[in-house]
């Protein structure tokens, strides 16, 4: 009996919290029962009561895995999460798919678990593996994350290098070095490129490394228990980590009092991802690459150079190492500002990158040998009165000449890619599908033969832009372009002169980019749909607007102001332009910060949409732009003396056009502060005398009568980065 007692005892601790109630109001019950009705017991059964408490857990365990269940589901319906980064541990069976190996099977199959979606990886390092830790906790918190959730032991595992894959067991995991002890599995299972490999070379290897292995080397063998499951993600999530995230300077951040996740790892996992789905021009990428490869080449010679250098030594070498030193570390800060640029997905969009002309994959091929010139005629099918008529109306009166030729295709891309210098391609009315880019390389002429909305040319597949022009002179007019997929824009001015007249622009992702030293002359067009800004004008370029329409973008144009004071501001011409129904603003200007400190009395921490006019705000601009030599901006004749109300000469409300001046003051403050920059900096480099031509630069030829109408934020204002 003492037995059963002390059964009993120990029986009733272990109860659940939430049946403990129940259980003793069954028995209640039960013994409330046996009085009323039955006889009682002359003694206790207490191996009945047991059973019965044992029924009651029972049942209390099952009704509470239901609820958790029932909360897991509805949590993972709302979150929209595959739950790959924990499991439930009740679910037998393994929730991973399996990597079948492809050719060589004599090794077994391991977790499929490189195919994570962004949100996956997304939840894991911010909720388990870093959360809010700083830089320099990065190692520790990861230590600590799979302590918690690796296997300790008696797992398989392949070790995978670029020359052997080879299957080994896990004795033992050493969370704060990252390395795994392993031991080989016999007989020898390996698969080998280029090499032989036998059971005594492999323990030899493993013996010269102390039988321990980094952890992002091991590829968890596949198993249908569910129990290495953590395992495997886990180890996904440290080789991911260290592959595409770690960088090996981040020891060394100064700014290792802020959240390593937040400042670091989702931009460039969000970068990783966008890349990987091509939501990032090309040339954006390369260079992206580029700046990672000399970053990491000028790091390995920096801390080459700093470590051979002695603390206490004052001799000549070491200073002169001490010099080079300096010299490296900015370089490779200037290379680590610009890869924090292309991370930061807002930067990327505001600020972009430039373009070195002479890489273009398409060149100029120049005139033709003979001297002869081209006209390219495009058409699906032609009828006898479309002939006659472009014969009549285009042919006849302006290529009737003996150095022209005619020649028909059938697509536009065609044509274009058969062009030399002076060549003239002219659409026929129709619907014309492209599958890839557009490059202009050589200046000719395109132009639909009718209405824009008659000659249609449409890009469905994915591409960086839709049309790229790098000709000195080229033409377009009366043509519609209808974009779907393009990353980088629906056309693209990267050097040369383009003048585009009468054509209709219907984009989806970025509208119309004008490089820097190129030139847009834009006349007549209407331009809607751009999740970016219609019209992005960058640094030293020359972009002249007139009577356009610009609606339905997210911004409608956007002037970039790169931080290097040696970027000139962009010459601009804005005349009768109707900007409206844009989500942002009509016009924003992107600068750095520290250009609010410029004058004090022009605040540019605030859009400038809504600027009160008056005769006393004028002269405070003139005499400011007087006293930084900015040349004056001259509207027409009498906008020196006094005011102009354009609202009183085109009979057009003031509200729909006083973002003309705000768009003035703003940019001759901004290029008051980029001459005194200029200045200084010549002056540091030792020249007294700059030239005036070099210096003086006019923002814009003319910037009036524009309609600002219902853009979400205003007609003008501001991104500062």
């Amino acid at each position: 009996m003492a037995e059963e007692d002390g059964c009993s005892s120990s029986m009733t601790e272990p109860q659940l919290e939430a049946g403990g109630d129940k259980a003793a109001d069954g028995m209640r019950s039960t013994a409330d029962s046996s009085e009323s009705g039955q006889d009682k017991p002359d003694k206790v059964d207490l191996e009945s009561n047991v059973e019965l408490k044992e029924d009651v857990r029972d049942l209390n365990l099952r009704q509470g895995d239901v609820v958790r269940q029932g909360l897991f589901q509805n949590e993972e319906e709302e979150d929209g999460d595959s739950g790959t980064d924990y499991f439930n541990t009740d679910i037998a069976g393994t929730q991973l798919q399996r990597a079948e190996r492809i050719g060589d099977a004599s090794l077994p199959d391991t977790f499929q678990t490189n195919e994570l979606l962004y949100y996956e990886r997304f939840k894991a390092y911010q909720d388990y593996m870093l959360g809010d830790c700083k830089t320099s906790e990065v190692k520790a918190f990861t230590a600590d994350y799979l302590e918690k959730v690796l296997e300790p032991c008696d797992w398989q595992a392949q070790w995978c290098t670029d020359v052997f894959d080879v299957l080994v067991e896990v004795v033992d995991v050493n969370y704060k070095e990252l390395k795994a002890q392993v031991k080989l599995v016999v007989p020898l299972q390996c698969e080998t490129r280029g090499c032989e490999l036998t059971e005594e070379a492999m323990n030899t290897l493993l013996e010269a490394t102390l039988y321990k292995l980094p952890l992002q080397e091991l590829h968890v063998v596949f198993d249908e228990s569910g129990d290495f499951d953590q395992t495997a993600l886990a180890l996904e999530h440290l080789r991911f980590f260290y592959k595409h995230i770690w960088r090996k300077w981040d020891d060394e951040d100064e700014d290792d009092d802020f959240d390593y996740f937040v400042r670091c790892v989702e931009p460039r996992l969000r970068l990783f991802y966008d890349i990987l789905e091509d939501r990032v021009p090309a040339g954006l990428v390369a260079e992206y690459h580029s700046l990672l490869e000399r970053c990491s080449q000028k790091f390995q010679e920096f801390s080459s150079l700093r470590n051979g250098i002695s603390s206490d030594s004052e001799s000549e070498l070491d200073n002169v190492s001490m010099v080079d030193g300096l010299r490296m570390y900015e370089q490779m800060e200037a290379l680590k500002r610009k890869l924090r640029i292309i991370e930061n997905p807002l930067l990327r969009y505001v600020l972009g990158y430039k373009v070195n002309s002479g890489q273009q994959s398409c060149r100029a091929k120049g005139p033709r040998a003979s001297g002869g010139r081209m006209v390219h005629v495009v058409s699906v099918s032609t009828t006898v009165s479309q002939l006659q008529s472009l014969m009549a109306d285009k042919l006849g009166p302006e290529f009737s000449g003996e150095e022209f030729e005619l020649q028909f295709h059938s697509e536009p891309l065609l044509a274009v890619s058969a062009c030399y210098e002076g060549d003239v391609v002219i659409i026929l009315p129709g619907h014309y599908n492209v599958n890839s880019s557009i490059s202009i390389p050589d200046s000719i002429s395109v132009e639909g033969f009718g209405l824009p909305d008659e000659v249609v040319i449409e890009k469905k597949n994915k591409g960086d832009s839709f049309v790229e022009s790098t000709g000195a002179d080229v033409k377009i007019s009366n043509v519609k372009f209808i974009q779907h997929d393009a990353i980088e824009g629906i056309l693209c001015v990267r050097q040369g002169k383009l003048e585009m007249e009468n054509c209709v622009l219907q984009c989806e992702t970025t509208g119309v980019i004008v490089r820097t030293s190129a030139h847009l002359t834009m006349n007549m067009c209407d331009l809607y749909g751009s999740k970016g800004a219609g019209v992005e004008i960058y640094p030293g370029s020359v972009c002249s607007m007139v009577g356009n329409g610009i609606h339905h973008c997210k911004e409608g144009i956007l002037i970039k102001d790169f931080a290097d004071e040696l970027d000139t501001m962009p010459k601009i011409t804005m005349v009768n332009n109707v900007i409206h129904n844009n989500e942002g603003y009509g016009v924003i200007l992107v600068k750095p910060s520290d250009a609010a400190a410029v004058q004090e009395d022009i605040p540019t921490d605030e859009p400038l949409d809504k600027e009160e006019e008056g005769e006393e705000e004028m002269k405070g601009e003139m005499k400011m732009q007087v006293d930084v030599d900015v040349p004056l901006i001259v509207v027409d004749d009498c906008s020196v003396k006094e005011p102009v109300s354009y609202s009183s000469c085109y009979d057009v409300p003031p509200e729909f056009t006083e973002g003309n001046d705000a768009i003035k003051r703003e940019l001759v403050a901004t290029s008051a502060k980029k001459q005194r920059c200029q200045k200084s900096r010549l002056k540091e480099l030792g020249v007294t005398q700059a030239d005036d031509n070099l210096l003086s630069q006019e923002m814009f030829v003319s910037i009036q009568d524009n309609q600002f109408r219902r853009n979400g934020m205003g007609s003008f204002g501001t991104f500062l980065y």
